[in-house]
């Protein structure tokens, strides 16, 4: 029987990973088909506290990892098939090769996954400017023409952010009218530096070792032409990585885990959830990384009790 058990060694996981290693929980983390994240997709990033020169995300997740096998903490690399989640009982892990692991307490820390068009290039240039974070990766775009795929809300943002730094933001869409907010879309439409691409898709992203242009189709006549960017930003949401623990845990409408005020707490006592899949706002490492030592500290408390 384990003490506890984390899944998922993004920030949320590997920061869990520490602060409940230092409290003597001995923790295992189970890294899933990703490991590290979405962070390990980031060549740069320059907006985590104590990198004034940036950090690699790579780099940035392997120094959690480090930081948390130093002080005791188990990295296991196996997939969790399924879970059987018990109310303050205990927690059972079934792995794919046939494994059973059983914990008295449980981190859920499963992240969250962009959704993209499925374009090949998109998995190709992904991190050489292909990119479904602006907040993350804009600095990077200064005095360059970028461009947006989606019409929601989380689009307009995106958009509006990215006028801070490109030359012009290109807003392409698949229908006539935006799916956002009035407010939202008003503004977007108003922003001088943002061009609308009506009834288009892009079908391909240019460029061979990093984003150059994009190829657009317009949907209503089958015209496609070619428009020069230097960055691609999928706007099309993100999809929590809750399917393992659905059956057991409440989750919003988007799919999400909800929580019990500001805490880590589940409606199940002994499971714990942290990071971006139960982070439908923010879902920045720093956020992430703040919410799995709220985790482990809610864990440590949690088994002390038992």
């Amino acid at each position: 029987m384990e003490k506890l058990v984390i899944i998922g060694n993004g920030p949320a996981g590997l920061t869990a990973a520490i602060y409940a290693s230092r409290a003597n929980l001995n923790p295992v983390v189970y890294s899933g088909s990703m490991p590290g994240g979405l962070l390990t997709m980031t060549t740069t990033v320059e907006n985590f506290p104590g990198f004034p020169d940036g950090v690699g995300g790579f780099d940035l997740v392997m120094a959690m990892q480090t930081q948390a096998e130093k002080f005791g903490a188990r990295i296991e690399y196996d997939t969790i098939d399924r879970l059987e989640l018990a109310d303050g009982g205990t927690q059972k892990l079934v792995l794919e090769g046939g494994g059973v692991v059983e914990a008295a307490a449980l981190i859920v820390a499963t992240g969250a996954s962009p959704r993209y068009l499925g374009l090949a290039a998109e998995e190709r240039l992904r991190g050489h400017g292909v990119s479904a974070c602006a907040t993350c990766d804009g600095a990077f775009y200064k005095d360059v023409p970028v461009v947006v795929v989606g019409g929601g809300d989380s689009a307009m943002e995106e958009a509006l952010f990215l006028t801070r730094f490109a030359s012009r933001v290109h807003v392409v869409h698949r229908r006539d009218e935006l799916r956002a907010s009035p407010v939202m879309a008003e503004r977007a439409k108003k922003h001088p530096k943002i061009e609308f691409h009506w009834s288009s898709a892009v079908r391909d992203i240019l460029g061979e070792k990093e984003v150059e242009g994009v190829l657009l189709e317009n949907l209503k006549t089958g015209e496609r032409s070619e428009l020069p960017c230097k960055g691609y930003f999928s706007a099309l949401g993100h999809i929590p990585n809750t399917l393992l623990v659905k059956d057991y845990l409440e989750t919003d409408a988007q799919g999400y885990l909800k929580l019990e005020g500001n805490t880590s707490l589940t409606k199940l006592a002994g499971v714990f959830a942290a990071g971006d899949c139960c982070d439908p706002r923010y879902r920045q490492a720093i956020t992430a990384a703040a919410s799995g030592c709220r985790a482990a500290m809610d864990a440590e408390k949690y088994l002390e009790s038992k």
